[in-house]
């Protein structure tokens, strides 16, 4: 029994002794962390478009804005939009095929009015590019604005890592685009 419980406790300092310390970020020439690869698992969809609905309503809830749902039509358009621009290599509003976000939601079926789109490529993760959105002005417009209701969110992780992100806000009811809080 002590010989049992002697071979446990060196064991456990054995395995005490090989944890590795914390490994530092590897900083950049700007002073900040280089990104590591955030790779995004078969079944890690809902949890992350969850997890990024409850930081966005956290965000609007502060500002006195009505929570947003996600809607599975503006995912769809999402979804489409995140895989196109990785194979068009940039991140920006218009399809391939010269597609608009308006355009992109009308053909998922969504009959509501487009607030307004945010993309991102990156490496990072949801958070960290909601982050990144809220410090800009015009994409922070459009994640507090007061009229939208709906949100899809999506994205296409490239197999090197690269994430392209892609954040759809609606408001049901209306079609079209009227930028009711853009910046002045």
């Amino acid at each position: 029994m002590k010989r049992s419980t002697f071979l446990l406790g060196m064991a456990a300092m054995a395995l005490t002794a090989c944890a590795a310390e914390p490994i530092a970020p590897t900083l950049g020439p700007d002073g900040k962390p280089l990104p590591r690869v955030y790779r995004i698992g078969p079944g890690d969809k809902g949890r992350i478009q969850f997890r990024m609905l409850d930081a966005i309503n956290s965000l609007r809830q502060a500002k006195g804005a009505t929570a947003l749902e996600l809607d599975s039509r503006l995912n769809a358009a999402a979804a489409t939009h995140a895989r196109d621009m990785s194979v068009q290599n940039r991140p920006w509003h218009f399809g391939s095929d010269g597609s608009s976000p308006i355009t992109r939601i009308q053909r998922a079926g969504y009959d509501g009015r487009l607030v307004g789109e945010a993309i991102s490529e990156t490496y990072e993760t949801e958070l960290e590019t909601l982050g990144a959105w809220m410090e800009a002005a015009n994409t922070r417009t459009v994640i507090l604005d007061p009229t939208a209701r709906d949100m899809g969110f999506s994205w296409y992780q490239e197999s090197n890592g690269k994430i392209w992100w892609n954040l759809i806000l609606g408001a049901p009811g209306e079609s079209g685009f009227i930028p009711l809080n853009a910046p002045s």
